[in-house]
Order: structure tokens, then sequence, then C-alpha cells
């Protein structure tokens, strides 16, 4: 009725921001469901929680005849609003409640955790699935609530859908939902922090393959948690990597929800964001930093250059040093009789194609997913359990996956490897960037830009995508941009690719977001997509130059060309009131 009134325009005040409010949920982006908090069902607040665990409850008593003896994850961060009395731990608590109240086994962190410690738990303790009360590297005004399924991956298509369809079938809060303190009271819940946290140390220690060198190393690393809950546990990584603790930036090393020393949580910024760090790194002689979100999941890694200048990597170039690395240390440490055909890298369609480079000149498989780690996750776990044997798989956006023991981007396990690299390096007299170009000599320059334009109206998002797909007459793609000749497109949102003989797109369609890629004359990949969880269009571009024909000015001038080109001809921002990022 309320939402029957506010179409037919019936009630006074604020028609639209009501509507916005009440007459849409929350649906699952690339990282589960994330919004502002404040009230309405498009929002995260105490009911939205409470519906959305009950809607997971429906579900999962419909999959899992064992559901409440194999019980259920659930960890927060330490994000928090005093105007709405929102909070990660407090969300956390409803959803144990709702679970508690059906007597279903709940493990409950007795602190803010990681986000991985989440599957990570999920797979150790044998439960049906978890939840992570958080949104990550998001604006302070937001929250979220990412699902992890039985596997330790974020769940995918089926699972989101019919988990929303449950949502919506019992949206009237149970007996006992509102019962926060229950967590605290209920013989059901446990606390699995200290087990966790000691097995995940434990296991991290697979990936260890220098500890002697760790131990005696003069390298010194400054940490940054961004305010979130990485500190405790950075520190206890590089502890059982055998190194002294990294230095810590003492105005973000304790959680604040305010994020008050940097203008966004979002350490993919670069050296605007991490100020403080690389001011203490100078003070301290330390030549690398390591920057974790908020949420730990992700990293962001800087590097002192002997000009006295740092040099901010981006995720693509951290995943050329990290793919290098791994790929090394599995082939020095593998039995006599391992198959390098049997070997495994992913990435997601978006990301540099430098380990597609690394593995046509190795051997090893590469394979290339939809955008968001939930694809990752699931087809590395598919891979796992078809005997094969995944080393490492990232996103562009500075997410990465050392090892298996997490099915999920992790930026305390990837905070650790790159100190134990740059030790490596060091001994070899070489810097993390030296051997980065020494990669890009050995299997060919990939030249990359990301980089996005803000729009908060998404009907004008909408129109921007459908004037491509019907660019030069209905149904027909643009054949070039500006002066650059397209050999193909691919619609991943339609599932069309022209590349195909079928002309059918070979990744999943995905008709909940926008994503168009044009393959150019030149050998350069663009993408424009939407983002799955902020007013974003995101752009990337990568040129891939072979093995030794590789001029790098030629090849960022003719990259820097191209971008151009595809912004003004193909997003238009003035004519659409798009915002760019550095505006």
């Amino acid at each position: 009725p309320w939402c029957q009134a506010l179409k037919e325009g019936s009630l006074d005040g604020k028609h639209q921001e009501l509507r916005e409010r009440l007459c849409c949920r929350l649906s699952f982006g690339t990282a589960g469901l994330r919004s502002a908090m404040g009230a309405g069902f498009c929002y995260i607040n105490d009911l939205t929680v409470i519906q959305s665990t009950q809607g997971i409850y429906k579900y999962l008593e419909r999959n899992f005849s064992d559901f409440k003896q194999r019980g259920f994850v659930v960890g927060y961060d330490t994000r928090g609003q005093v105007t709405s009395n929102c909070s990660s731990k407090k969300l956390a608590k409803l959803t144990a409640a709702v679970l508690l109240a059906k007597d279903v086994l709940v493990y409950f962190f007795s602190t803010y955790v990681p986000t991985p410690f989440v599957p990570y738990a999920v797979q150790q303790l044998g439960a049906v699935a978890g939840v992570m009360i958080t949104a990550s590297h998001n604006r302070k005004e937001d929250n979220g609530y990412k699902v992890y399924w039985e596997n330790g991956a974020q769940i995918t298509s089926p699972h989101d859908k019919e988990i929303i369809k449950c949502i919506e079938e019992c949206v009237e809060p149970w007996n006992g939902s509102w019962n926060e303190n229950r967590v605290d009271t209920s013989p059901l819940r446990q606390d699995p922090l200290r087990r966790i946290c000691d097995s995940y140390m434990q296991d991290l220690t697979k990936i260890c393959y220098h500890r002697e060198l760790n131990v005696q190393s003069s390298l010194k690393f400054v940490h940054t948690s961004f305010h979130g809950v990485g500190h405790d546990y950075v520190q206890l990584a590089f502890k059982a990597f055998g190194f002294q603790p990294p230095i810590p930036v003492p105005e973000q090393k304790d959680p604040d929800p305010d994020f008050s020393t940097v203008k966004c949580p979002n350490p993919e910024e670069g050296e605007s964001v991490l100020e403080l760090s690389l001011r203490l790194a100078e003070k301290e002689g330390a030549k690398v930093v390591v920057a974790t979100d908020p949420d730990a999941d992700r990293l962001a890694v800087a590097e002192q250059q002997d000009n006295g200048c740092w040099k901010v990597f981006t995720g693509n170039e951290l995943a050329a040093l990290f793919g290098w690395w791994m790929f090394s240390c599995w082939k020095e440490n593998c039995s006599p009789d391992a198959d390098v055909r049997n070997v495994y890298m992913l990435a997601t369609t978006v990301s540099s194609k430098i380990l597609r480079a690394i593995a046509l000149k190795e051997g090893f498989h590469f394979e290339e997913t939809l955008p968001g780690f939930k694809w990752i996750g699931s087809r590395v776990k598919n891979l796992l359990d078809n005997g094969k044997e995944v080393l490492f798989a990232f996103e562009e956006s500075i997410g990465f996956m050392c090892g298996t023991s997490v099915l999920d981007k992790d930026g305390v396990s990837a905070a650790v490897v790159i100190a134990e690299m740059a030790t490596y390096l060091q001994g070899q007299g070489l810097t993390l960037a030296q051997k980065l170009l020494d990669i890009y000599e050995t299997y060919g320059y990939h030249i990359s830009k990301t980089s996005y334009f803000l729009c908060y109206d998404p009907p004008t998002i909408k129109r921007i995508f459908e004037r491509l797909r019907n660019f030069e007459g209905p149904q027909c793609y643009p054949k070039c941009c500006g002066a650059y000749n397209i050999l193909h497109v691919r619609d991943v949102t339609t599932g069309y690719d022209s590349s195909q003989l079928n002309h059918k797109s070979v990744l999943p369609v995905s008709r909940n977001s926008q994503m168009l890629t044009f393959t150019f004359q030149n050998g350069c990949v663009a993408t424009l997509r939407t983002s799955g969880t902020e007013p974003k269009i995101k752009y990337y571009a990568e040129m891939c130059a072979l093995p030794g024909l590789s001029d790098r000015g030629v090849l960022e001038e003719e990259l820097q060309k191209l971008i151009e080109a595809l912004i003004e001809n193909f997003l238009e921002p003035a004519k659409n009131g798009l915002t760019w990022r550095s505006a």
C-alpha cells in the first residue's frame, strides 16, 4: 500500500526519497549486499539484515538436512554510524540472533576479524555458510552483508537469486529475531576466534619459502590498516613468517569508523591516501609500505626508489610480481614428478593479461572469470576438486589470493608474501620495481590503466551503454573509436561476442550489470563496466606486447591516446554529467 501510494504521488513530503527508501530492495552485487546505513528497504539497517538472514535460513534449511548441526559462521568489521545507531557488530549480533532462535549452531567471532577469516572458518569448521558484515573499502556511510557458501567461496547464481526470493517470502521478523543479546547467552553460540586465528597462521606458513632469510632480514616495513581490522592480524602473519613486526602507522592502527585521517578508506587511490604511511617510512628508513584496506582483504604496496620518490604499484603490477613469485617458488619446491600442466592461475577478465603471458611461456594454465572474486573462488574450488593445483589468482583492484587456504582475496597473506619477496630480492640486489621491469622484459610489457567516473543517475548509465549497443544502427556496435579500429566486441550483459564463431560469449551472461569489452586492431583491450558496489563507470585498458618487442614509452603514449578517444567518443562525460575520479 505504501509503495502504491508513492507511485500515485498521493503522499505529501519527499516523494522521491521515500520511493528510493521503500520501493526497492537490496540485491546481490559483486560483493554481496552493500548500501548506505539508514532507514528503508534498500539500505543496510537492523530490519534489512534480519530479513536477509531469515531468507538465508529458509534457503539453507531447504538445501541442507544437517544445517543446524553443521552451523553458520558470522564475522564483522569495525564500521559504525552514530546517527542511525548502526554498527557492524550490532548487525552481526542480529544475524546470529535470527539463527540461534531457530536452534542453529552459530560460530560468532568475539571480536572484529579480517573478511578472509569468514570463508576460511566456513571450510575449517565444516559450516554450511557464513556472513561477513563489512563494506570493505567503501565510504564510511556504507555497510554490507557478504555471504559465503559451504565451499568457502562467495555465493554466485543461482544461490543469490534464490536467497532474494526467500527473503521476499519472509519479510516480517520472527519471534526472537530482534534479540541481539541472545548471542551472549545461547549455548548454541561458539567463539571460533582462537582456533581459526591459530589455524590460519599455521596454514600461512605453507606459502613461506625463505624463512631463514626473513629471520635475518634488515629490510624494514611499514604497515597501515586504514583504521580497520588489519593491525593485529598482519603483525601475527609477519611473526609466522619469521619477520620482525612491521612498523604500524599510529594514527591509523586502531579501528575508527570515521576513517578520520583519509579522504576515503581505499588504499587503491594511491599516494594521496598513503601520505601518513609514506612519511613514517621515510622517518624510519623503511623501504616498503604495505597497506591493507579496512576489512583487510585487499593490499596496496609502495616502494621507495633510489631517487627518494615512492612508487605505488597498481594491482596489475603487483599481480605480475605475485605471479612470477608463486610460480618460481612452486618450481623450486615441487616434487620431481610434478606436472606443470596441472598448475593454474586465474584473473578476472578486466585484469591484466600478464599471467596469460607467463603461462604461455612456462607451460601452466591460465583462466579468466567474470569480475568479482566470487567467480574466482568458485572456479578455484572446482579446479581443486578435480585434482588441479592453483597457485595464485587476482583482480586488478588490488585483490590477491596466494595459495588456496582462503578461496577469496586476502590482504593479510598478500602483505607477508610481498614482504618475503622483497627480502629475497634484496638479497639478489634488486628492488620490487626492478624485478617488475625484468618480468616485463621476459614476458612482454603489459601497460595498463584503470580509472572511473562517478555517476549517481542509473538511467544515464543505462543510456550510455545502450547507445554503444546501437551505435551505428539497431544492435550494431561501434566499428571504431575515433582513429582506432575495433576488431572485436564482447558484451557480457547480453552474451554477445563477435570473436566467437557463434557470436556467443564464453563468459557467463551477467544481465544485472553493464560490461562491454573492445579489442582494438593495435592490440589494446579496453573494458567499460559499472561497479557492483559503488556509483561508478569504470574503464580498464591495456596494451600487451610480445617479449623483446617492447618500447615502453611508445606503448604508454598509444594507450593514453586510445583512452582519451574512448572517454570522448564512448563515455561523453560533459554531455552525461560524469565526474572524473581525480576531480
